[in-house]
């Protein structure tokens, strides 16, 4: 596995990708650490320093960590990347979600072209909902203390918007809009001219910019406030295996899939003979992905924002909250429920045994032992059913690992996000899929992979780049523009 890293910058195409991706994350980091104009960013500072005195460096809960996931923290310090990529990934739900249900949509989805029409469709749906959230963002940011990860604010006693008028707050929606604009076209780039998918790129670099704070805070919690308990030590030992097992499981099950053995009956065409040979029809056992998880905390997360807004101060509206909140027993039984409910809602949307029955029969292909048209695909249903009862067992455990962590031990969300839930299963998705694209760049050109033995699995019939690599004319320029950016901010701290 070394030497596959070393002669990843043995090929010049590969390393031009590596060096554009990396220039794009930089930028998006950039992004994120400056702060909307009108906004007094050391407020923020004030009292982010003022939570860690009083509550000892423990910030947020679970929906927090949700948030940085997404906005990779450009929320918490209402940054020209504060929606993060959420518009376009809520956008793309949407959009996907009714080509499955719309029979227009799913025709045009087949159609030459169409798929680009489709993804024009999702771009004008992303400024749409971008928006409506940049105006609920805006006045949310003229009365903070309302927000719940910003709750406390007021104790600094200056406002976090000195001047509140509508003329800030349609500049601020515009910048917040062209901002998310900004944020998915540098995930297209990256797509077409670097490394991965962009926007998965994007939400993964989010999801570790928060592991320095959670490295920290886990340091503090078991070697520096161990005091004379020495276990503490011990425990985090425990943890950090603990947490090999879990990513290694999490990975097995990601690649897990069981595979169907499809046979092609033979045909002549002129003087040449198709078909005979055994191929595999690959049914993952996590079909949904993460996207059961996303559709259950989002729908979790609804009512105990509507209950907060509309019986604000009502004691069983707080109860009900309470109960409704991550953390609470109510909370992991109704959310392992959605969870169960999503993965076969997901599958039946997405996953359509009778059109592959339809094209293996049209194809000449049959499943050994079971008859072509509708018996394959009651096969195929029968089969995927069951497989979906293990993905969604698995998800559900996923889901409520962080919280079980998190309440036995007493740590921050921050930290036990790593050890599950959404923010896990999008890290190791992402990276394979990330080191599959690499290893095929390697395949091709007669080096040797990350396996010894084998490729990783996964599709390699086909690269998600679409354009040529970035040359290395303009990598020199933007690395250049980012190392003066970076001069240009440390003059101006330490002016400061």
């Amino acid at each position: 596995m070394i030497s596959a890293f070393a002669n990843t910058w043995r090929v010049p195409e590969l390393r031009d990708r590596i060096l554009f991706t990396l220039a794009m994350i930089v930028i998006v980091r950039l992004g994120v650490a400056v702060t909307l104009p009108g906004v007094d960013a050391t407020v923020i500072d004030e009292w982010m320093a003022l939570r860690i005195k009083e509550q000892g460096n423990t910030p947020g809960a679970a929906i927090g960590a949700m948030l940085t996931v997404f906005s990779g923290g450009g929320l918490q310090k209402a940054g020209l990347f504060a929606l993060g990529i959420m518009p376009y990934i809520s956008a793309s739900i949407m959009v996907q979600l009714m080509t499955a249900v719309v029979p227009k949509l799913a025709r045009l989805s087949r159609e030459d072209g169409g798929r680009e029409k489709i993804n024009q469709y999702t771009r004008y749906i992303t400024i749409g909902i971008a928006l409506a959230q940049g105006v609920m963002l805006a006045k949310s940011l003229m009365n903070p203390g309302q927000i719940f990860y910003l709750s406390g604010i007021e104790k600094v006693g200056r406002p976090l918007v000195p001047d509140p008028s509508y003329q800030w707050i349609i500049l601020t929606v515009l910048t917040i809009v062209s901002a998310t604009m900004l944020l998915m076209w540098i995930g297209d780039q990256i797509t077409e001219r670097g490394i991965g998918n962009g926007i998965s790129l994007i939400i993964t670099v989010n999801i570790i910019s928060a592991l320095p704070g959670a490295l920290v805070q886990a340091w503090n919690t078991f070697i520096v406030g161990a005091g004379e308990n020495k276990f503490k030590a011990l425990i985090l030992v425990f943890l950090i295996g603990f947490l090999i097992f879990v990513v290694a499981a999490v990975v097995a099950i990601t690649q897990g899939q069981r595979r169907i053995a499809v046979q092609y009956a033979k045909r002549v065409v002129g003087r040449k003979m198709f078909g005979g040979q055994t191929q595999y029809l690959p049914l993952k056992v996590n079909y949904g992905g993460v996207m059961p998880i996303i559709f259950a905390s989002a729908v979790l997360s609804l009512p105990a924002l509507a209950i907060g807004y509309f019986f604000r101060g009502s004691e069983w509206a707080t109860r009900l909250q309470y109960a409704m909140s991550p953390g609470s027993l109510w909370y992991y039984f109704i959310a392992g429920a959605m969870i169960f409910f999503f993965s076969y809602f997901w599958v039946a949307t997405m996953f359509q045994p009778s059109q592959i029955g339809e094209d293996l029969k049209r194809n000449g292909g049959y499943i050994p032992g079971v008859r072509p048209g509708k018996p394959t695909a009651d096969f195929l249903d029968f089969t995927m059913t069951r497989l979906t009862f293990a993905g969604a067992i698995f998800l559900t455990i996923i889901f409520i690992m962080p919280g079980f962590i998190s309440k036995a031990l007493t740590l921050p969300s921050l930290v036990t996000q790593f050890f599950g839930g959404t923010s896990l299963l999008i890290l190791v998705g992402v990276l394979l899929d990330v080191m599959r694209q690499v290893e095929t760049h390697l395949l091709q050109r007669h080096y040797d992979g990350f396996l010894r033995k084998g490729k990783m699995k996964g599709r390699y019939d086909r690269l998600q780049q679409t354009g040529r690599g970035a040359g290395s004319s303009v990598i020199i320029y933007l690395w250049v523009f980012i190392a003066t950016l970076i001069v240009v901010g440390l003059a101006a701290w330490i002016a400061r």
